[in-house]
């Protein structure tokens, strides 16, 4: 432990020396990425720096309960060295933390597409109050919401859609939401009062920006069409809707909400960069051999996440075992026990992973 600390201080030393040199400043390119990556080390550099210093406190106190005569300095002394080192466990849990690889999109926007599973119109109305719970959820923490693609249900609810998310952290706090959310209750047009059973899927991606994805234009392939709504109604008397085709992957998106086809166009390579951003993040861990051992789930669209049972009030994360109740209130969008205790869990598989 104390050699990642004495190179975290020593590297950080040489970042703030580097960023005071005249040359480096000139090149703000290069000022810039140091000035990154200086406030990315920042925590592990304030702990590392604590650690030190409990260090040294621990070794004055040993002295002074060796040298000191008087039992009641003695007795202050070893008190005070079991309280440094309990400061000092804590801290090498904390650097650990810090330690562990970081997610280059944590502070991404993201793109959230949610989509009718099995169960019909029943799956549909409750893809419509996922989107709902994560949108009350947004707003609470400042997000913004912007649709990018939608298709309603005959009864109100979606069969897909497609928004963003906007804020930093979002894809840190989200991105354990994707996989298949499943519904257990009776549904309103259910008369013999039996429990029906149906499933959303979700998946969140991070937002690509132009400088992660690099898209050839003559490997896309853009056709416009009539807008429609629910039932074939048309939505709009122009071709405004467009589709993009990805040539090399087969990838489609398609966009309409939107009246310009400029618009429609734009929102549709928003989220063909991200499926792209994704496929290349699934293939470089693939190389690696990475199996994701150390995480809790991030992309897997078949895996069944979570089960919604509202008979029984709760709500149960199958990954982690853990379940909370009052479903009205998780439905309102207060979904922060679940997300912070689905972080943490993936932080101690990390944590135990490492010190295999």
């Amino acid at each position: 432990m104390l050699t990642k600390v004495e190179r975290t201080i020593n590297k950080f030393a040489e970042i703030e020396s580097e960023l005071s040199d005249p040359e480096i400043i000139k090149d703000q390119d290069r000022y810039l990425v140091l000035n990154k990556k200086r406030s990315s080390m920042l925590p592990l550099y304030n702990l590392s720096v604590k650690y030190k210093k409990v260090l040294s406190d621990i070794e004055d106190s040993e002295q002074m309960i060796k040298l000191e005569n008087d039992p009641s300095f003695v007795e202050l002394a070893e008190a005070e060295y079991q309280i440094l080192h309990q400061e000092k466990d804590k801290i090498e849990k904390e650097i650990e933390i810090e330690l562990l690889p970081k997610d280059e999109n944590d502070n991404k926007n993201v793109i959230i597409e949610i989509r009718a599973g099995a169960g019909g119109d029943e799956s549909s109305l409750f893809a419509g109050e996922l989107f709902r719970m994560y949108s009350r959820w947004a707003e609470k923490h400042k997000y913004k919401i912007e649709i990018l693609d939608s298709h309603e249900s005959e009864v109100g609810g979606f069969k897909e859609i497609i928004y963003s998310v906007k804020g930093s952290g979002a894809y840190k706090n989200l991105k354990y939401e994707s996989g298949v959310h499943r519904v257990q209750r009776v549904p309103e047009t259910e008369s013999n009062g039996r429990i029906h059973t149906s499933t959303v899927t979700v998946a969140v991606l991070a937002e690509a920006e132009e400088v992660d994805i690099d898209i050839n234009p003559s490997e896309i392939r853009i056709d416009v069409f009539r807008s429609s709504g629910p039932g074939g109604q048309s939505v709009n008397t122009t071709d405004s809707a467009v589709r993009i085709t990805h040539l090399p992957t087969g990838l489609i998106v398609s966009c309409q909400d939107e009246k310009s086809q400029i618009k429609n166009k734009d929102k549709a390579m928003r989220v063909l960069r991200s499926r792209l951003l994704q496929l290349k993040v699934d293939e470089e861990t693939k190389k690696r051999g990475d199996q994701r051992k150390d995480q809790i789930g991030t992309g897997d669209r078949s895996e069944k996440i979570r089960t919604y049972n509202y008979p029984q009030d709760r709500v149960t994360d199958h990954r982690i075992a853990f379940s909370v109740n009052n479903l009205p209130d998780f439905m309102a969008g207060n979904i922060e026990k679940m997300l912070n205790k689905l972080a943490s869990a993936n932080r101690e598989n990390s944590l135990k992973n490492l010190s295999l």
